[in-house]
């Protein structure tokens, strides 16, 4: 019975440790996302996918559907804003990060380009991210827009 005991707090004392505190993965993603929109808001497309792991496993889902690879979502961008008046300014708001352990968590948030020639455009978002070699990054997205 002791040994029972003794093994039961152990493995709840490891759990209570091996716990997430949201704050120590909330703050660098939302240092991702900042640094994202200020690279969007200096027309730096390849700085702004920076905030993407660079893999060929990468999933962004948009209005097309599925794209995978790193390459083709930059080229998609780049493709789809092809200059800083179509990129606009871009923010982000309403966001919910929730840890999903202390190398994952998801992000549920809004987007909003405001573009005073082209029309603004906005929609939700979420994003999936994973520590990578000691840095977060999005490894998958899912976005729509709301025109």
């Amino acid at each position: 019975m002791t040994k029972n005991l003794f093994g039961g707090c152990t493995l709840l004392l490891l759990t209570a440790c091996a716990t997430t505190r949201p704050a120590a993965v909330q703050a660098p993603i939302r240092q991702v996302l900042t640094t994202q929109a200020a690279a969007w808001n200096r027309g730096d497309i390849p700085a702004f996918m920076q905030g993407y792991w660079r893999s060929d496993s990468l999933v962004f889902i948009g209005k097309r559907g599925p794209t995978y690879g790193w390459q083709q979502t930059l080229d998609n961008y780049r493709s789809s804003y092809p200059d800083a008046t179509a990129m606009g300014q871009l923010a982000f708001s309403d966001l919910y990060i929730t840890p999903n352990g202390p190398q994952a968590a998801h992000v549920v948030g809004r987007w909003h380009l405001t573009r005073p020639t082209a029309g603004d455009v906005g929609g939700h978002f979420l994003l999936v991210f994973r520590q990578v070699k000691g840095h977060w990054v999005i490894v998958a997205d899912h976005t729509n827009s709301e025109r």
